[in-house]
């Protein structure tokens, strides 16, 4: 993969300038955007998946859902449906794409959980509805200009923090790192434990911070136990497991993992994977199965795996996280 993606590289200068061009046609007004009179929160990143959008998107929904009438809105990724679709008891990964689907699951009673390609035509079916959002988070849509987001959080790994990056397809960049310029708070994912103060100081003077651009750093936490369809195991009483992985960065998972001295083999897919009956089969045979939360929602209708089955959920710690949860609220 990385030599294809080194020849790929006479292709980069050409990327580059159609998504330069791109943004510059919006910042002039030549594309429009469309602005909206209710505050929109944009969650996204430069980089081409694994930043942590979804716990972020999490994290706001657990910060504004008392004081808004809230709603997600994806794309819905690797879904089989096209358009919109408000999530349902109907509902399920194939209709709506994972992530939204593991919205809809936790968040089902206090929230509107919505996809479709077109975000203007999304929040326009949104605002139509009966019990009509009066605060919207866009999950992913950092690159969708066609909606001018009261309040953009641009996620950044720690590992690929973006300012290093080619754009694709060599690099890993959706748009030239310029594009950071639009967002009004910055989040550094998946850091260290012991990340120390000096070393923020550093990495606050390589992302180059245009004034009023706020800058935080967060951690992944992982839950002390797995969950399955009828009961829940702690970590600690974890015997040899099989772990089961279709995300963009599966490293940290594997680490925390063993860390906590854990003996398991990992089967590890793309992206958003699509299981197959015959990988379906081979996952089947082991005893006990451990699995992200995003991939458990693919697989738990499983009819073999569903007695075997268990998620590890995750979430984000923020430092200055009352600071970071007032700067929010500041700007909806």
């Amino acid at each position: 993969m990385k030599l294809i993606r080194l020849l790929l590289f006479p292709i980069v200068p050409i990327y580059y300038a159609i998504t330069w061009l791109r943004n510059k046609f919006f910042d002039l007004g030549i594309f429009k955007s469309k602005t909206y009179s209710f505050p929109v929160i944009c969650v996204g990143n430069l980089s081409a998946g694994g930043t942590g959008k979804t716990p972020m998107v999490e994290c706001l929904i657990r910060l504004l859902y008392q004081d808004y009438t809230l709603a997600t809105l994806s794309r819905g990724y690797g879904r089989k449906t096209k358009g919109f679709l408000l999530a349902n008891e109907e509902s399920s990964a194939n209709t709506l794409g994972d992530e939204p689907f593991q919205f809809y699951n936790k968040f089902k009673n206090k929230i509107s959980v919505a996809v479709d390609e077109n975000r203007q035509n999304g929040i326009l079916n949104l605002r139509n509805l009966k019990k009509q959002p009066n605060l919207i988070i866009l999950d992913d849509a950092f690159q969708h200009r066609k909606v001018k987001a009261k309040l953009n959080i641009l996620l950044t790994t720690y590992s690929d923090l973006y300012y290093k990056g080619f754009v694709l397809p060599t690099g890993n960049l959706r748009e030239p790192k310029q594009g950071a310029k639009r967002a009004q708070i910055i989040v550094v994912t998946k850091c260290p434990e012991n990340l120390t103060l000096n070393r923020k100081q550093i990495l606050e003077g390589k992302l180059k911070l245009k004034k009023g651009q706020q800058l935080f750093f967060s951690t992944i936490g992982y839950a002390t136990s797995v969950i399955g369809n009828q009961k829940t195991i702690a970590l600690d009483l974890l015997e040899d497991f099989t772990l089961v992985t279709g995300i963009a960065n599966a490293k940290p998972l594997i680490e925390f993992l063993k860390n906590k001295g854990l003996n398991f083999n990992h089967m590890e897919y793309s992206d958003h994977h699509d299981f197959s009956k015959k990988e379906i089969e081979t996952i089947s045979r082991n005893k006990l199965v451990v699995t992200t939360e995003k991939d458990y929602v693919r697989l738990v209708s499983e009819k073999k795996l569903v007695n075997k089955l268990y998620y590890l959920s995750i979430s984000i710690r923020i430092d200055r996280e009352n600071d970071f949860n007032e700067q929010v609220k500041d700007k909806v």
